[in-house]
Protein backbone atom coordinates (compact mmCIF):
# COMPACT_ATOMS: atom_id res chain seq x y z
CA UNK A 1 0.00 0.00 0.00
CA UNK A 2 2.94 2.44 -0.98
CA UNK A 3 2.80 2.99 -4.01
CA UNK A 4 2.14 6.17 -6.25
CA UNK A 5 -1.43 7.43 -6.25
CA UNK A 6 -3.44 7.37 -9.22
CA UNK A 7 -6.17 10.31 -10.04
CA UNK A 8 -9.30 8.77 -11.87
CA UNK A 9 -11.27 5.30 -10.87
CA UNK A 10 -12.27 3.55 -14.22
CA UNK A 11 -16.03 1.93 -14.14
CA UNK A 12 -16.38 -1.16 -16.73
CA UNK A 13 -19.11 -1.95 -18.73
CA UNK A 14 -20.55 -4.63 -16.45
CA UNK A 15 -20.49 -1.87 -13.37
CA UNK A 16 -16.82 -3.13 -11.69
CA UNK A 17 -15.23 -0.26 -10.37
CA UNK A 18 -11.28 -0.22 -10.83
CA UNK A 19 -10.26 1.94 -8.07
CA UNK A 20 -7.52 4.41 -7.93
CA UNK A 21 -5.35 3.90 -4.86
CA UNK A 22 -6.61 6.19 -2.24
CA UNK A 23 -4.26 8.55 0.18
CA UNK A 24 -2.42 6.54 2.62
CA UNK A 25 -3.95 7.91 5.48
CA UNK A 26 -7.42 7.07 4.06
CA UNK A 27 -6.24 3.70 3.15
CA UNK A 28 -5.24 3.02 7.23
CA UNK A 29 -7.78 4.98 8.70
CA UNK A 30 -10.23 1.80 7.00
CA UNK A 31 -7.69 -0.89 7.87
CA UNK A 32 -7.85 0.88 11.83
CA UNK A 33 -11.51 0.26 12.10
CA UNK A 34 -10.75 -3.22 12.09
CA UNK A 35 -8.15 -2.58 14.86
CA UNK A 36 -11.53 -0.57 16.73
CA UNK A 37 -14.49 -3.34 16.04
CA UNK A 38 -12.30 -6.23 17.10
CA UNK A 39 -11.86 -4.63 20.66
CA UNK A 40 -15.41 -5.34 21.05
CA UNK A 41 -15.47 -8.81 19.23
CA UNK A 42 -12.74 -9.66 21.66
CA UNK A 43 -13.23 -8.21 24.76
CA UNK A 44 -17.65 -8.32 24.61
CA UNK A 45 -18.41 -11.16 22.26
CA UNK A 46 -15.28 -13.48 23.30
CA UNK A 47 -13.96 -12.90 26.79
CA UNK A 48 -15.99 -11.40 29.68
CA UNK A 49 -18.95 -11.11 28.58
CA UNK A 50 -20.37 -14.44 28.33
CA UNK A 51 -18.13 -16.07 30.47
CA UNK A 52 -19.76 -13.32 33.52
CA UNK A 53 -22.94 -14.55 32.21
CA UNK A 54 -22.73 -18.10 32.73
CA UNK A 55 -19.15 -18.56 35.35
CA UNK A 56 -20.17 -14.88 37.44
CA UNK A 57 -24.11 -14.28 37.67
CA UNK A 58 -25.33 -18.35 36.88
CA UNK A 59 -27.42 -18.47 33.23
CA UNK A 60 -27.84 -21.06 31.36
CA UNK A 61 -25.84 -21.67 28.16
CA UNK A 62 -29.04 -21.72 26.58
CA UNK A 63 -29.68 -18.03 28.05
CA UNK A 64 -26.20 -16.31 26.88
CA UNK A 65 -27.06 -18.09 23.16
CA UNK A 66 -30.61 -16.62 23.14
CA UNK A 67 -29.59 -13.04 23.41
CA UNK A 68 -26.86 -13.84 21.10
CA UNK A 69 -29.08 -15.55 18.45
CA UNK A 70 -31.88 -12.68 18.66
CA UNK A 71 -29.37 -10.24 17.75
CA UNK A 72 -28.42 -11.76 14.61
CA UNK A 73 -32.20 -12.69 13.94
CA UNK A 74 -32.30 -8.19 13.83
CA UNK A 75 -29.30 -8.63 11.88
CA UNK A 76 -31.64 -10.76 8.94
CA UNK A 77 -34.64 -8.40 9.36
CA UNK A 78 -32.80 -4.92 9.14
CA UNK A 79 -29.70 -5.61 7.22
CA UNK A 80 -31.94 -5.97 3.56
CA UNK A 81 -33.38 -2.44 3.92
CA UNK A 82 -29.92 -0.69 4.84
CA UNK A 83 -28.66 -2.63 1.68
CA UNK A 84 -31.20 -1.08 -0.21
CA UNK A 85 -30.41 3.10 0.71
CA UNK A 86 -27.06 2.07 0.57
CA UNK A 87 -26.75 0.77 -3.05
CA UNK A 88 -29.55 3.60 -3.76
CA UNK A 89 -26.91 6.40 -2.61
CA UNK A 90 -23.55 4.18 -3.22
CA UNK A 91 -22.93 5.67 0.75
CA UNK A 92 -21.60 3.42 2.83
CA UNK A 93 -19.91 5.36 5.54
CA UNK A 94 -22.66 6.66 6.98
CA UNK A 95 -23.50 3.20 8.29
CA UNK A 96 -20.58 2.36 9.50
CA UNK A 97 -20.69 5.42 11.78
CA UNK A 98 -23.86 5.03 13.12
CA UNK A 99 -23.85 1.22 13.95
CA UNK A 100 -20.70 1.86 15.47
CA UNK A 101 -22.10 5.21 17.59
CA UNK A 102 -25.01 2.56 18.62
CA UNK A 103 -23.08 -0.26 19.94
CA UNK A 104 -20.38 1.83 21.91
CA UNK A 105 -23.85 3.50 23.70
CA UNK A 106 -25.02 -0.08 24.27
CA UNK A 107 -21.81 -1.30 25.81
CA UNK A 108 -21.86 1.36 27.82
CA UNK A 109 -25.21 0.74 29.27
CA UNK A 110 -24.70 -3.16 29.61
CA UNK A 111 -21.65 -1.57 32.11
CA UNK A 112 -23.91 0.18 34.17
CA UNK A 113 -27.02 -2.06 34.54
CA UNK A 114 -24.64 -4.65 35.25
CA UNK A 115 -23.49 -2.89 38.54
CA UNK A 116 -27.00 -0.98 39.45
CA UNK A 117 -29.63 -4.00 38.51
CA UNK A 118 -27.33 -6.50 39.33
CA UNK A 119 -25.61 -7.47 42.39
CA UNK A 120 -21.70 -7.33 42.91
CA UNK A 121 -20.80 -10.88 42.47
CA UNK A 122 -18.21 -12.74 40.54
CA UNK A 123 -14.46 -13.60 39.98
CA UNK A 124 -12.37 -10.65 41.05
CA UNK A 125 -15.06 -8.45 42.47
CA UNK A 126 -14.28 -6.29 45.24
CA UNK A 127 -16.56 -6.66 48.52
CA UNK A 128 -19.34 -8.61 46.51
CA UNK A 129 -22.48 -8.13 47.58
CA UNK A 130 -23.90 -11.93 47.64
CA UNK A 131 -22.62 -15.09 48.02
CA UNK A 132 -24.76 -16.45 45.19
CA UNK A 133 -27.10 -15.27 42.57
CA UNK A 134 -28.45 -16.30 39.39
CA UNK A 135 -29.39 -13.52 36.95
CA UNK A 136 -33.15 -13.41 36.41
CA UNK A 137 -36.26 -11.25 35.53
CA UNK A 138 -35.82 -7.29 35.19
CA UNK A 139 -32.08 -7.78 35.46
CA UNK A 140 -31.79 -10.12 33.05
CA UNK A 141 -34.50 -8.31 30.45
CA UNK A 142 -32.16 -5.21 30.65
CA UNK A 143 -28.43 -6.73 30.62
CA UNK A 144 -29.59 -8.91 27.37
CA UNK A 145 -31.55 -6.19 25.80
CA UNK A 146 -28.18 -3.82 25.73
CA UNK A 147 -26.02 -6.56 25.07
CA UNK A 148 -28.51 -7.90 21.86
CA UNK A 149 -28.31 -4.06 20.61
CA UNK A 150 -24.89 -3.44 20.83
CA UNK A 151 -24.09 -6.76 19.11
CA UNK A 152 -26.50 -5.92 16.57
CA UNK A 153 -25.19 -2.97 15.47
CA UNK A 154 -21.56 -4.37 15.93
CA UNK A 155 -22.66 -6.68 13.07
CA UNK A 156 -24.67 -4.55 11.13
CA UNK A 157 -21.74 -2.25 10.51
CA UNK A 158 -19.52 -4.84 8.69
CA UNK A 159 -20.94 -5.47 5.18
CA UNK A 160 -21.28 -1.26 4.97
CA UNK A 161 -17.55 -1.57 6.08
CA UNK A 162 -16.72 -4.82 3.66
CA UNK A 163 -17.93 -2.57 0.70
CA UNK A 164 -15.65 0.52 1.13
CA UNK A 165 -12.34 -1.67 0.43
CA UNK A 166 -13.11 -1.74 -3.17
CA UNK A 167 -12.97 1.59 -3.65
CA UNK A 168 -9.66 2.35 -1.93
CA UNK A 169 -7.05 0.17 -3.79
CA UNK A 170 -7.25 -1.21 -7.50
CA UNK A 171 -7.93 -5.31 -6.98
CA UNK A 172 -4.27 -6.57 -7.41
CA UNK A 173 -3.72 -4.98 -3.94
CA UNK A 174 -7.44 -6.09 -2.46
CA UNK A 175 -5.26 -8.76 -0.63
CA UNK A 176 -3.28 -6.67 1.21
CA UNK A 177 -5.35 -4.07 2.59
CA UNK A 178 -7.98 -6.92 3.67
CA UNK A 179 -4.61 -8.89 5.12
CA UNK A 180 -3.90 -5.36 6.73
CA UNK A 181 -7.03 -4.56 8.13
CA UNK A 182 -7.19 -7.93 9.37
CA UNK A 183 -4.17 -8.00 11.14
CA UNK A 184 -4.37 -4.65 12.42
CA UNK A 185 -7.66 -6.32 14.11
CA UNK A 186 -6.09 -8.67 16.03
CA UNK A 187 -3.43 -6.02 17.28
CA UNK A 188 -6.42 -4.18 18.20
CA UNK A 189 -8.05 -7.20 20.11
CA UNK A 190 -4.42 -7.50 22.06
CA UNK A 191 -4.04 -3.51 22.29
CA UNK A 192 -7.99 -3.63 23.73
CA UNK A 193 -7.28 -7.09 26.31
CA UNK A 194 -4.24 -5.37 27.78
CA UNK A 195 -5.38 -2.02 28.22
CA UNK A 196 -9.23 -3.23 29.72
CA UNK A 197 -8.32 -6.49 31.70
CA UNK A 198 -6.34 -3.89 35.10
CA UNK A 199 -9.89 -2.86 35.47
CA UNK A 200 -10.74 -6.54 35.56
CA UNK A 201 -8.53 -7.95 38.36
CA UNK A 202 -5.85 -5.61 38.72
CA UNK A 203 -3.56 -7.64 35.71
CA UNK A 204 -1.99 -6.90 32.65
CA UNK A 205 -1.98 -10.26 30.72
CA UNK A 206 1.94 -10.96 30.40
CA UNK A 207 3.04 -8.11 31.92
CA UNK A 208 1.53 -9.16 35.91
CA UNK A 209 -0.57 -7.45 38.46
CA UNK A 210 0.20 -3.56 38.07
CA UNK A 211 0.84 -1.22 41.11
CA UNK A 212 -2.29 -0.35 43.27
CA UNK A 213 -1.57 3.56 42.55
CA UNK A 214 -2.02 2.84 38.81
CA UNK A 215 -5.08 0.68 39.36
CA UNK A 216 -6.75 3.30 41.34
CA UNK A 217 -6.05 6.12 38.96
CA UNK A 218 -7.37 4.56 36.03
CA UNK A 219 -10.50 3.09 38.08
CA UNK A 220 -11.10 7.10 39.38
CA UNK A 221 -10.67 7.74 35.78
CA UNK A 222 -13.14 5.63 34.12
CA UNK A 223 -16.17 5.19 35.44
CA UNK A 224 -18.44 1.74 36.25
CA UNK A 225 -15.12 -0.22 36.80
CA UNK A 226 -14.12 0.52 40.92
CA UNK A 227 -15.47 -2.47 41.72
CA UNK A 228 -13.75 -4.87 39.32
CA UNK A 229 -14.54 -7.85 38.12
CA UNK A 230 -15.69 -8.88 34.76
CA UNK A 231 -18.70 -6.51 34.61
CA UNK A 232 -15.93 -3.48 34.91
CA UNK A 233 -14.57 -4.12 31.40
CA UNK A 234 -17.46 -3.19 29.49
CA UNK A 235 -17.30 0.79 29.64
CA UNK A 236 -13.70 0.62 29.10
CA UNK A 237 -14.11 -1.90 25.91
CA UNK A 238 -16.80 1.10 24.58
CA UNK A 239 -14.54 3.96 25.05
CA UNK A 240 -11.31 1.91 23.44
CA UNK A 241 -14.00 1.03 20.67
CA UNK A 242 -15.26 4.13 19.89
CA UNK A 243 -11.29 6.07 20.18
CA UNK A 244 -9.87 4.00 17.49
CA UNK A 245 -12.70 4.15 15.21
CA UNK A 246 -12.24 7.76 14.52
CA UNK A 247 -9.95 7.79 12.10
CA UNK A 248 -12.38 6.37 9.92
CA UNK A 249 -14.97 9.02 10.63
CA UNK A 250 -12.75 11.66 10.02
CA UNK A 251 -10.76 10.59 7.26
CA UNK A 252 -12.72 8.12 4.93
CA UNK A 253 -15.07 9.00 2.53
CA UNK A 254 -17.53 7.51 -0.35
CA UNK A 255 -15.79 7.93 -3.42
CA UNK A 256 -18.89 7.32 -5.32
CA UNK A 257 -21.51 8.36 -3.91
CA UNK A 258 -24.67 9.76 -5.33
CA UNK A 259 -25.70 13.42 -5.45
CA UNK A 260 -28.97 14.60 -5.60
CA UNK A 261 -32.43 13.17 -4.31
CA UNK A 262 -32.62 9.21 -5.13
CA UNK A 263 -35.25 6.94 -4.97
CA UNK A 264 -34.96 4.14 -2.74
CA UNK A 265 -36.61 1.01 -2.93
CA UNK A 266 -37.76 0.70 0.61
CA UNK A 267 -41.20 -1.82 -0.16
CA UNK A 268 -38.55 -3.79 -2.54
CA UNK A 269 -36.05 -4.33 0.67
CA UNK A 270 -36.81 -7.88 1.40
CA UNK A 271 -37.96 -8.70 -2.17
CA UNK A 272 -34.49 -7.56 -3.15
CA UNK A 273 -32.81 -10.32 -1.01
CA UNK A 274 -34.98 -13.05 -3.39
CA UNK A 275 -33.73 -11.01 -5.78
CA UNK A 276 -29.71 -10.68 -4.85
CA UNK A 277 -30.71 -14.69 -4.42
CA UNK A 278 -31.74 -15.29 -7.84
CA UNK A 279 -29.10 -12.83 -9.24
CA UNK A 280 -26.26 -15.10 -8.14
CA UNK A 281 -27.20 -17.59 -10.42
CA UNK A 282 -26.29 -15.39 -13.00
CA UNK A 283 -22.51 -14.96 -11.36
CA UNK A 284 -21.13 -18.50 -11.51
CA UNK A 285 -20.19 -19.77 -8.17
CA UNK A 286 -21.87 -16.91 -6.71
CA UNK A 287 -24.71 -18.91 -4.62
CA UNK A 288 -22.17 -21.36 -3.58
CA UNK A 289 -20.04 -20.02 -2.37
CA UNK A 290 -22.94 -17.29 0.49
CA UNK A 291 -24.15 -21.06 1.20
CA UNK A 292 -20.12 -21.96 2.36
CA UNK A 293 -20.30 -18.58 4.06
CA UNK A 294 -23.30 -19.36 5.59
CA UNK A 295 -21.93 -22.60 7.72
CA UNK A 296 -17.94 -21.42 7.81
CA UNK A 297 -19.29 -18.16 9.70
CA UNK A 298 -21.44 -19.83 11.91
CA UNK A 299 -19.00 -21.99 12.56
CA UNK A 300 -16.69 -19.27 13.65
CA UNK A 301 -18.90 -17.17 15.26
CA UNK A 302 -20.00 -20.19 17.71
CA UNK A 303 -16.45 -21.13 18.20
CA UNK A 304 -15.50 -17.30 18.89
CA UNK A 305 -18.22 -16.77 21.46
CA UNK A 306 -17.73 -19.81 23.92
CA UNK A 307 -13.98 -20.54 23.28
CA UNK A 308 -13.51 -18.53 26.81
CA UNK A 309 -15.95 -19.77 28.41
CA UNK A 310 -14.73 -23.49 27.29
CA UNK A 311 -11.27 -22.94 28.53
CA UNK A 312 -12.77 -22.07 31.74
CA UNK A 313 -15.29 -24.76 32.26
CA UNK A 314 -13.66 -28.20 30.30
CA UNK A 315 -10.01 -27.17 30.29
CA UNK A 316 -9.73 -25.61 34.06
CA UNK A 317 -8.57 -22.28 33.27
CA UNK A 318 -9.50 -19.60 36.25
CA UNK A 319 -8.48 -16.93 37.68
CA UNK A 320 -7.74 -14.75 34.61
CA UNK A 321 -5.93 -17.20 32.67
CA UNK A 322 -8.07 -17.23 29.90
CA UNK A 323 -7.57 -13.73 29.11
CA UNK A 324 -3.62 -14.44 28.77
CA UNK A 325 -4.28 -17.44 27.04
CA UNK A 326 -6.32 -15.38 24.31
CA UNK A 327 -3.40 -12.41 24.63
CA UNK A 328 -0.34 -14.84 23.76
CA UNK A 329 -2.58 -17.01 20.76
CA UNK A 330 -3.86 -13.75 19.38
CA UNK A 331 0.26 -13.13 18.31
CA UNK A 332 -0.37 -15.55 15.63
CA UNK A 333 -3.62 -14.40 14.41
CA UNK A 334 -1.85 -11.11 13.68
CA UNK A 335 1.22 -12.70 12.01
CA UNK A 336 -1.02 -15.34 10.06
CA UNK A 337 -3.69 -12.53 8.78
CA UNK A 338 -0.83 -10.51 6.99
CA UNK A 339 0.90 -13.41 5.63
CA UNK A 340 -2.27 -14.72 4.58
CA UNK A 341 -2.88 -11.84 2.71
CA UNK A 342 0.00 -11.78 0.81
CA UNK A 343 -1.12 -15.84 -0.24
CA UNK A 344 -4.55 -14.31 -1.42
CA UNK A 345 -2.65 -12.20 -3.56
CA UNK A 346 -0.04 -14.73 -4.82
CA UNK A 347 -2.41 -17.64 -5.22
CA UNK A 348 -5.63 -16.20 -5.15
CA UNK A 349 -8.37 -16.06 -2.37
CA UNK A 350 -10.19 -19.28 -3.20
CA UNK A 351 -7.24 -21.57 -2.84
CA UNK A 352 -6.33 -19.57 0.30
CA UNK A 353 -9.92 -19.81 1.98
CA UNK A 354 -10.00 -23.66 1.42
CA UNK A 355 -6.47 -23.62 2.95
CA UNK A 356 -7.82 -22.21 5.85
CA UNK A 357 -11.13 -23.81 6.38
CA UNK A 358 -9.63 -27.11 6.20
CA UNK A 359 -7.19 -26.35 8.91
CA UNK A 360 -10.04 -25.74 10.84
CA UNK A 361 -11.46 -28.70 10.50
CA UNK A 362 -8.45 -30.30 11.38
CA UNK A 363 -7.76 -27.88 14.72
CA UNK A 364 -11.27 -28.13 15.97
CA UNK A 365 -11.26 -32.14 15.96
CA UNK A 366 -7.46 -31.74 18.03
CA UNK A 367 -9.24 -29.20 20.23
CA UNK A 368 -12.04 -32.07 21.78
CA UNK A 369 -8.99 -34.56 21.79
CA UNK A 370 -6.69 -33.05 23.55
CA UNK A 371 -6.19 -34.08 27.23
CA UNK A 372 -4.10 -30.73 28.79
CA UNK A 373 -3.82 -27.37 29.31
CA UNK A 374 -0.12 -27.36 27.42
CA UNK A 375 -1.67 -29.55 24.22
CA UNK A 376 -4.44 -26.69 24.22
CA UNK A 377 -1.75 -23.90 24.13
CA UNK A 378 -0.35 -25.66 20.94
CA UNK A 379 -3.80 -26.20 19.33
CA UNK A 380 -5.23 -22.71 20.16
CA UNK A 381 -1.49 -21.35 18.77
CA UNK A 382 -2.44 -23.10 15.22
CA UNK A 383 -5.45 -21.73 15.66
CA UNK A 384 -4.64 -18.34 15.55
CA UNK A 385 -2.49 -18.95 12.76
CA UNK A 386 -5.14 -19.16 10.64
CA UNK A 387 -7.51 -17.31 12.60
CA UNK A 388 -7.74 -14.49 9.88
CA UNK A 389 -7.27 -15.97 6.91
CA UNK A 390 -11.62 -15.98 6.85
CA UNK A 391 -11.64 -12.34 7.07
CA UNK A 392 -8.83 -11.75 4.73
CA UNK A 393 -9.63 -14.19 1.69
CA UNK A 394 -13.50 -14.03 1.92
CA UNK A 395 -13.92 -10.54 1.18
CA UNK A 396 -11.85 -10.60 -1.99
CA UNK A 397 -12.94 -13.94 -2.86
CA UNK A 398 -16.86 -12.38 -3.45
CA UNK A 399 -15.56 -9.51 -5.09
CA UNK A 400 -14.06 -12.34 -8.07
CA UNK A 401 -17.55 -13.31 -8.29
CA UNK A 402 -20.01 -10.62 -8.57
CA UNK A 403 -19.75 -7.10 -10.04
CA UNK A 404 -17.97 -3.97 -7.72
CA UNK A 405 -21.08 -1.74 -8.14
CA UNK A 406 -23.43 -4.62 -6.73
CA UNK A 407 -20.53 -5.25 -3.72
CA UNK A 408 -22.53 -3.81 -1.25
CA UNK A 409 -26.10 -6.21 -1.47
CA UNK A 410 -23.85 -9.36 -1.87
CA UNK A 411 -21.78 -8.36 1.11
CA UNK A 412 -24.95 -7.65 3.25
CA UNK A 413 -26.69 -10.67 1.66
CA UNK A 414 -23.28 -12.72 2.96
CA UNK A 415 -23.52 -11.12 6.31
CA UNK A 416 -27.49 -12.10 6.39
CA UNK A 417 -26.79 -15.45 5.38
CA UNK A 418 -24.32 -15.98 8.06
CA UNK A 419 -26.29 -13.95 10.36
CA UNK A 420 -29.27 -16.66 9.93
CA UNK A 421 -26.93 -19.77 10.29
CA UNK A 422 -25.78 -17.86 13.78
CA UNK A 423 -29.11 -17.86 14.88
CA UNK A 424 -28.89 -21.76 14.88
CA UNK A 425 -25.88 -21.82 15.83
CA UNK A 426 -25.16 -20.50 19.17
CA UNK A 427 -28.55 -22.30 20.06
CA UNK A 428 -27.11 -25.93 19.42
CA UNK A 429 -24.28 -24.87 21.48
CA UNK A 430 -26.35 -24.01 24.47
CA UNK A 431 -28.74 -27.51 23.78
CA UNK A 432 -25.41 -29.31 23.37
CA UNK A 433 -24.22 -28.38 26.72
CA UNK A 434 -27.20 -27.57 28.40
CA UNK A 435 -28.71 -30.87 27.79
CA UNK A 436 -25.64 -33.21 28.15
CA UNK A 437 -24.11 -31.58 31.41
CA UNK A 438 -26.42 -33.73 33.52
CA UNK A 439 -26.04 -36.96 32.90
CA UNK A 440 -22.24 -37.02 30.88
CA UNK A 441 -20.55 -34.00 32.86
CA UNK A 442 -18.91 -31.04 31.77
CA UNK A 443 -16.01 -32.04 29.72
CA UNK A 444 -18.17 -34.13 27.36
CA UNK A 445 -20.88 -31.78 27.00
CA UNK A 446 -18.61 -29.20 26.42
CA UNK A 447 -16.44 -31.72 23.81
CA UNK A 448 -19.19 -32.55 21.89
CA UNK A 449 -20.65 -28.71 21.59
CA UNK A 450 -17.45 -28.51 19.36
CA UNK A 451 -18.14 -31.20 17.54
CA UNK A 452 -21.25 -29.54 16.20
CA UNK A 453 -18.97 -26.84 14.80
CA UNK A 454 -16.30 -28.84 13.26
CA UNK A 455 -19.16 -30.46 11.12
CA UNK A 456 -20.65 -27.10 10.21
CA UNK A 457 -16.90 -26.22 8.95
CA UNK A 458 -16.64 -29.23 7.11
CA UNK A 459 -19.57 -29.05 5.37
CA UNK A 460 -18.52 -25.29 4.05
CA UNK A 461 -15.24 -27.12 2.71
CA UNK A 462 -17.61 -29.31 0.55
CA UNK A 463 -19.75 -26.29 -0.96
CA UNK A 464 -16.50 -24.46 -0.81
CA UNK A 465 -14.28 -26.65 -2.78
CA UNK A 466 -16.51 -26.71 -6.55
CA UNK A 467 -16.42 -22.39 -6.24
CA UNK A 468 -14.75 -21.35 -9.39
CA UNK A 469 -11.51 -19.74 -9.02
CA UNK A 470 -11.84 -16.62 -11.33
CA UNK A 471 -8.58 -14.92 -10.02
CA UNK A 472 -6.04 -15.44 -12.58
CA UNK A 473 -8.36 -13.94 -14.99
CA UNK A 474 -9.62 -11.00 -13.12
CA UNK A 475 -6.51 -9.85 -12.07
CA UNK A 476 -4.01 -10.57 -14.24
CA UNK A 477 -1.92 -13.19 -12.67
Amino acid sequence: MSHAEHTQPVITDTGDVIAVRAPARERWSWALYDFSNTIFSMNIATLFFAVWLVRDVGTSNTMAAVASSVSSLLVVISIPIFGAISDATQRRKPWVVGFTIIAVAMTMVMGIIGQTMVPLIGEAVRDPSVASYTLAGLPAVAILTAFIVANWAYQGAMPFYNAMMFELVPPNELGRLSGAGTALGYVGSIVGVLLVSPFFNGVMPVVGALPAEVIGFLRAGIPFTGHAGRVSTFVPTAILFLLFSLPLFLFCKDHNAKTGKQRIAWKEAFQGVIDTLRDSRKYPGALRFLLASFLYQDAIGTIVQYMALYAVMAMGFEKGQEVTLFVVLTVPAVIGSYLIGLVVDRIGPKKSLVFVIAGWVVLLIAMIVVPSKFSFWIVGAAIGLIFGGVATAERPLLLTLVPDIEAARFFSLMVLSSRAAAIAGPLIWGWTVDGLLPSFGTGVAYRAAVMTVAIGMLLSLVLLWKVPDKWHVQSGA
